[in-house]
């Protein structure tokens, strides 16, 4: 499997939003379910896309892309692009909602559903945890439930495009229903646990889940 690139060095943004944390920075105190209002408490839209990451972009071609499913897994997966796309492809549309208070509507992808990897994988009784690896150093949790949402998907494509470089190509994970900050960038590999394994960002006071809808913006909110 590919070995994770070393941890990134704190940027200025990185100890921002460490300091917001901290603060509890953007918090309304509001909850809503999804079926009562498309926009989550605190947020306001946007036609752009912004750009959030460490600092660091890494440039990862295509014919260079690898990705590496292991862990609590009966089928360990090693593909590079042609493999991945040789999978059933799928599309979706599905909205983005940022711990940094933007969101952004209708955004259309197409990629390898996360039900399906899980189909190729075959996770184990004991998994219940996924860890994202990707190739800036970044990591981040999931709960298995969470991975395995209906629209969650790995996309190589948004808009009818390629996925560009800034917004996490050649492959990125979406799960549209938590902040996107779980929808790691630079896609490089996909670990299945037993036991949960707080990412980047959840150890520096960032909620371990991210529901928009709670406002699970931070640990402790």
């Amino acid at each position: 499997m590919t070995e994770p690139d070393e941890p990134p060095p704190d940027s200025k943004l990185t100890r921002s939003k460490q300091r917001w944390a901290q603060e509890g920075r953007f918090l309304t105190g509001k909850t809503s379910r999804p079926e009562e209002q498309r926009l989550p408490p605190g947020q306001h839209l946007t036609r752009d896309w912004p750009t959030l990451d460490l600092g660091l972009t890494p440039d990862v071609s295509r014919e260079r892309w690898r990705l590496d499913v292991y862990g609590a897994v009966e089928n360990p997966i090693f593909w590079d692009f042609k493999q991945f796309t040789a999978q059933l492809q799928t599309k979706f549309t599905s909205d983005i909602h940022c711990v940094t208070t933007w969101s952004r509507y209708d955004n259309s992808w197409v990629g390898l559903s996360t039900r399906d990897l899980l189909d190729a994988c075959r996770p184990r009784e004991e998994a219940r945890f996924v860890v994202l690896h990707s190739h800036d150093g970044y990591t981040t949790n999931l709960e298995l439930q969470d991975f395995a949402a209906e629209d969650a998907v790995l996309a190589h494509s948004w808009s009818g495009a390629p996925l560009e470089q800034e917004h996490g190509g050649p492959v990125r994970l979406v799960v549209p229903h938590l902040y996107f900050w779980k929808s790691a960038k630079w896609l490089q590999s996909i670990e299945f646990l037993a036991e949960d394994a707080p990412g980047y960002w959840e150890v520096r006071g960032y909620h371990n889940r991210g529901d928009p809808w709670k406002e699970e913006r931070y640990s402790g909110d």
